[in-house]
C-alpha cells in the first residue's frame, strides 16, 4: 500500500500544510481534522483511502499541526476565518468537487464550506463530527459557561482544565476499550508538542470561546441537510464524552437516506479501529462516488 506525501501551499495569506496521495483524477476526499490534532491523525487512513483510487487531502487548519501564519497576516482565530483558510486551500489546489470527512472541528469548518458551496459536496462522512446540540456530552458544562461569561477567570479554568497534558491523553483514550494501549502514544504527543509553541494556547482559548458559533449554526448546517439531501455517512465511536451517540442519531431526523453506524471506541475512533471505520467508509464511497477497488 502507498504511503503519503506532504507539501505546503499559499492560501488567504497563510502556508497552510496538508497532505496527500492517490491519483489526480480520482474523486476528491477532503480530510478535515479535529482538536487538538492536524493531518498526521490521518496518517495511515490517507494511503488506505488512496490504495482504493481516491485523491486524498488533508490539511493543518492555521494554529494547528504545521500551517505557518506570518505575524504580518494578523490572523484573528475563529471558525469562520478557518473555513474561508480552508476554503481557499481548495482553490489553490483547483478543487472543485470534494467529498467532506468531518471530524471534531472538522465538522463546524467542513459544514461552514457546504453552505458557502453546495454543489461542490459530492457525499459527507461525519466521524463523530457533530451539528446537533443533543450531541454535546456533559464535558460541555465548563465551556458553555466560559461562553456566557467570557471571563478572564473562565478562561483561566478551561486552560488548567483543557489544555493539560492530562486532558489531552484524556481525550485520546475516554471511552476506549483499551484504554492508553489502543492509542499510539505519537498521536497525543505530538499533539502536547505543538501546542507548546509561543502563543499557541492562547489561539486554542479563543477558539474554545468562538465554537458558541457553531452552535449558533446548528440550525443552518441542519436546514442544509434537509434542503440538499447529500449522501451521508455517520460512523461514530459509541464512547465518545465529548459528542455523544444522540449526535449522530439526530442525522436521521434531517436526511432520511443517511447511513448511521457505531464502532466500540470512544472519540477518536479512526486511531482505535481503523480498519473498522475504514471498511464502513470505502464501502460507502464506493457506492456513492464509485472505485475500481472499493470492493476489496
Amino acid at each position: 500500500m502507498q504511503s503519503h506525501q506532504f507539501s505546503t501551499i499559499p492560501a488567504d495569506g497563510v502556508d497552510v500544510f496538508y497532505r496527500y496521495a492517490g491519483p489526480v483524477d480520482a474523486p476528491v476526499i477532503l480530510l478535515l481534522h479535529g482538536f487538538p490534532s492536524s493531518s498526521h491523525q490521518f496518517q495511515n487512513f490517507i494511503p488506505y483511502l488512496a490504495y482504493h483510487n481516491y485523491r486524498v487531502l488533508a490539511p493543518d487548519y492555521p494554529g494547528f499541526g504545521f500551517t505557518v501564519v506570518p505575524a504580518e497576516r494578523k490572523y484573528i482565530y475563529t471558525f469562520d476565518n478557518l473555513s474561508l483558510t480552508i476554503a481557499a486551500f481548495l482553490d489553490a489546489l483547483h478543487i472543485q468537487q470534494f467529498a467532506l470527512f468531518i471530524f471534531d472541528y472538522g465538522a463546524p469548518i467542513g459544514l461552514r464550506i457546504a453552505l458557502d458551496r453546495p454543489d461542490a459536496i459530492t457525499a459527507i462522512i461525519s466521524q463523530n463530527g457533530n451539528m446537533y446540540e443533543e450531541g454535546l456530552g456533559e464535558t460541555w458544562g465548563p465551556m458553555k459557561k466560559y461562553w456566557a461569561t467570557d471571563s478572564a477567570e473562565d478562561r483561566a479554568i478551561i486552560r488548567a482544565r483543557i489544555l493539560s497534558p492530562e486532558r489531552t491523553i484524556w481525550q485520546y483514550t475516554a471511552g476506549s476499550p483499551t484504554g492508553e494501549k489502543g492509542v499510539p502514544p505519537e498521536s497525543y504527543t505530538l499533539d502536547l508538542a505543538l501546542m507548546e509553541r509561543e502563543g499557541n494556547r492562547e489561539i486554542q482559548l479563543d477558539l474554545f470561546r468562538d465554537y458558541r458559533t457553531n452552535v449558533e449554526m446548528y440550525p443552518r448546517f441542519q436546514a442544509y441537510l434537509r434542503e440538499r439531501r447529500p449522501r451521508a455517512l455517520a460512523v461514530w465511536g459509541r464512547e465518545d464524552r465529548s459528542f455523544v451517540p444522540a449526535g449522530a442519531e439526530a442525522f436521521r431526523r434531517d436526511l432520511e437516506n443517511v447511513e448511521v453506524g457505531f464502532v466500540d471506541a470512544g472519540h477518536w475512533a479512526l486511531e482505535e479501529r481503523g480498519e473498522e471505520v475504514g471498511g464502513q467508509v470505502v464501502e460507502f464511497l464506493g457506492r456513492v462516488l464509485g472505485s475500481s477497488k472499493s470492493g476489496l
